[in-house]
Parts: C-alpha cells; sequence; structure tokens
C-alpha cells in the first residue's frame, strides 16, 4: 500500500493489515447472484464472512449449506458454511463485528423509469446505526452516477466519521453474467473507486485477496458510469441488430446469415444478435439510469430512449411472427395451442427477471391462443392471473405451433423439428435445420 497515501491514517493501516493477513471480517449484504458467489469467493480466500439478507429463507438455506443461485453449487457452499467460513443472518447488528461491508442489494426501475433507491437507502441506514471507525463500505448495486457520493455517504457522514480517514467508501460494479462457465466472480476484473484516493487503495486490496485482477479508477462516479456504459452499450448495439432484423423481415432477407457474413470481418464489428426482448436485471434496465441521471443535467439520452424503444417492441414483433405463421397455416391465433420453449431471460439459467418471453406469452394469451410451456430451469409461472406449469419438451408435438423464446442447450432441437408442426424460432436455435415448418425471426 502506498506510503504517501496512507502514513497519516493509522486507523487505514490497521485495517490494511487486517486484510493482508486475512483477519478482516467480510461483510456481504444482500445474499443474491451477486452477492452470494462474492461471499464465497472472500470465504475461499480465507475470510470470515458474514452475509446478512432480510429473506429468512436465504439465510436459513445458506447456513445450511444449500445454494439457489446456480453460479454456485451447494458442494461448494456447505464446506464453508461447515468450516465457519461463511454464515447468514438477518440481523444487522453483526455490522458491529464486520470490518468490510460489500452492498449488493436490488436497484429496480420505477414504472415512471427512475430509479428505486428505497433498498440502498434502507440497507445503508442500518449499516449506519452499528457502523464505526475503521469500516470499509463498498456499494456493489448498479446505479446512476453519483450515488454513492450523494446518497450513501451522507448516511454513513452522520456518524462524524470522516470518509478517507476514520472509514473509506468505494462503488464496485457487479459484473456478473449467470451461466457463463468461462467469466464468473474469480476471474472478472474488478472496477473500484473511491471517494478518496485511501479509499479506493483499500477497496483495490480488499479485492485483490480474493479475485484475479483489480482496476482501480479516480472516483465512485468513473466506477458507476463504467457499468452504465457497459451494459448501455449492449442495449444500444442489441437495438440495432434488432432493428436490422425488422428490416430484413420486411425485405425477405436472412438476418442470422447477414450477420455471420459481418461477423467474419476481423475488425471494426462485432456481431450482436437480434431476439424476442431483453430481460434480467442489468441490460434493460441499467441504461435508464444513465437516461435519468442525464435528463436531471439537462441533456436528453436519444440513443438510449430510441433503443429501448426498439427493444421494447420485439415481444410485440415476436408475437405477430407466431399469429403470421398460424395464419399462413390457415389457423386463427384464438383457439390454437402455442408451445412456449423457454421462459428464463436467458439460455441455461432459471432467472426470469424481465423475460421477454413472459411479455410473449401474455400477448398471445390476450390474442386467445392455449399456451403452454416447456422449460427444465423454471418449474412453476405465474403471472397475471396465468398459472402453467412446465410440460415435458414432448408436450410440443400436439401444439398448433411451438416458439423458441429461450434456447436451452439442453433442449432436443432434432426431435423438435421432427415432432412440432410448426416453429417459429426467435434465436435461431435451429440453425443448420431447414424445414418449411421452420420461421425465423
Amino acid at each position: 500500500m502506498p506510503e504517501t497515501l496512507l502514513a497519516d491514517h493509522p486507523t487505514a493501516q490497521i485495517l490494511q493489515h487486517k486484510i493482508l493477513e486475512k483477519r478482516a471480517r467480510v461483510g456481504i449484504v444482500g445474499l443474491g447472484y451477486v452477492g452470494l458467489p462474492l461471499a464465497v469467493e472472500f470465504a475461499k480466500a480465507g475470510f470470515s464472512v458474514t452475509g446478512i439478507d432480510i429473506s429468512q429463507e436465504k439465510t436459513k438455506k445458506v447456513n445450511a449449506g444449500d445454494s439457489y443461485v446456480g453460479d454456485i453449487p451447494s458442494a461448494t457452499l456447505k464446506p464453508l458454511v461447515e468450516t465457519g467460513k461463511l454464515r447468514a443472518t438477518t440481523d444487522f447488528s453483526a455490522v458491529l463485528e464486520l470490518d468490510t461491508i460489500n452492498i449488493c442489494v436490488p436497484t429496480p426501475l420505477r414504472k415512471t423509469k427512475d430509479p428505486d433507491m428505497s433498498f440502498i437507502v434502507s440497507s445503508c441506514q442500518e449499516i449506519a446505526r452499528h457502523f464505526h471507525a475503521g469500516q470499509l463500505v463498498i456499494l456493489e448495486s448498479t446505479t446512476y452516477p453519483g450515488t454513492t457520493d450523494e446518497v450513501v455517504l451522507p448516511i454513513l457522514s452522520k456518524s462524524g466519521l470522516e470518509v478517507g480517514r476514520d472509514f473509506f467508501l468505494c462503488f464496485s460494479p457487479e459484473r456478473v453474467d449467470p451461466g457463463n462457465l468461462k467469466f464468473q466472480t474469480v476471474n472478472i476484473p474488478k472496477v473500484v473507486g473511491g471517494c478518496t484516493p485511501a479509499c479506493t487503495e483499500m477497496g483495490r486490496l480488499l479485492y485483490a485477496q480474493a479475485l484475479e485482477q483489480v482496476v482501480p479508477v479516480s472516483s465512485t462516479q468513473v466506477a458507476e458510469m463504467v457499468k452504465l456504459l457497459e451494459n448501455t452499450f449492449r442495449m444500444i448495439n442489441i437495438g440495432l441488430a434488432n432493428e436490422i432484423a425488422l428490416m430484413c423481415d420486411r425485405m425477405g432477407i436472412n438476418v442470422w446469415e447477414v450477420i455471420d457474413a459481418a461477423a467474419t470481418k476481423p475488425f471494426g464489428f462485432m456481431p450482436f444478435y437480434p431476439g424476442p426482448g431483453l430481460g434480467g436485471h442489468c441490460i434493460p434496465i441499467d441504461p435508464f439510469y444513465l437516461s435519468w441521471k442525464t435528463k436531471q443535467a439537462g441533456i436528453e439520452a436519444r440513443f438510449i430512449e430510441l433503443a429501448g424503444y426498439i427493444n421494447g417492441q420485439m415481444p410485440h414483433f415476436a408475437a405477430d411472427k407466431v399469429q403470421n405463421a398460424l395464419n399462413d397455416a390457415g389457423k386463427p391465433v384464438k383457439g390454437s395451442r402455442i408451445h412456449v420453449m423457454g421462459v428464463a431471460y436467458k439460455r441455461n439459467i432459471d432467472d426470469m427477471r424481465e423475460s421477454p418471453a413472459l411479455d410473449v406469452i401474455l400477448l398471445l394469451d390476450r390474442r386467445g391462443a392455449i399456451v403452454s410451456y416447456s422449460d427444465p430451469y423454471v418449474p412453476k409461472l405465474r403471472l397475471d392471473g396465468l398459472q402453467l406449469d412446465a410440460q415435458p419438451e414432448s408436450a410440443a408435438a400436439d401444439a398448433d405451433c411451438v416458439v423458441i423464446i429461450t434456447d436451452h442447450t439442453g433442449f432436443d432441437y432434432r426431435a423438435l423439428v421432427e415432432r412440432a408442426p410448426l416453429i417459429v424460432d426467435t434465436r435461431n436455435a435451429l440453425k443448420g435445420f431447414t424445414s418449411p415448418k421452420i420461421v425465423r425471426l
């Protein structure tokens, strides 16, 4: 740790030694798909970790070594719990015993598309009740630039402690990609920015003990903006791919062949693919944090708003595709049996947040279709009065039309093509198959 940054901070030096010697007691607030994997990595690195979550169901499962996060096998979690390296509680008084605290709570959008900070605020207020000198707090929840300094810092500063001297505050954007077997918490580079240089260095030091690469930046605002740029980049480029798909559909051009051919260019092009809509917590939501913040500064985020509109229309386009395919087969949507393959927001996970499948199902239901679905990761589906149970893949044979929304790798696509009378493929899952019964996005 640079002497110039922390030589005059005895509190910092004490915390530094605790971190380097793995004596620091690590706390993780929020044990979801971000918090639990992070807690596991710190525990695997040798730290004593306490997870805090308002859900008694989650804390009970963690304490039983029973993982509910797909990327964390119970076989990985259980030994950490049994050896005392990891425990969970709903009691925020545990903060009294902690040296570091990572906040990994949800940050949804309200229906008006402005940020809902309530989970961050309530967590910080609970932390502040038990806050003490010598602690490092790192916010990981995705949010708008300025949140750490404008929302979190004032709450913690009510203690009378000085940031950068008595306590340390950083922002580090989560970059978790559920279901990604190659890149997980331990090997995804970790960006961290603090309220002061000493805060940044303390955050870097903590992460460096458990993760492979840490990328320090100059401020919390830079770190907050990094996450929004990453997901806005994806959202806008997916929006472009979707708009190209709409154009190709009108002109009778295979958009998938176009993208594959364009992707052979070794420079200046990165392939993005169309689909039935955006899903998950990040890409459909994060860019609107940036849009909301820029409006406060009198700037209109036109690319974001336009891409959001195009992406938001894709479930309607997918439903229209199904309707048109049935019409070409001489059948109306009303009364037809439509079987949806995959309802999670992306392949090989059980997360349904913002899944376009939900919109497509509701649109088809409102048009009078009899909808069923198959998904090995989602046994039950409850939305807007619909109560559906997952059906075996063989149910596709009894449908008038099958629509592939989520391209799980476990589906038997060859059998699907053989059994189903009509298939609308919104993911190019049937690439390589040639049949007049296949209608592609």
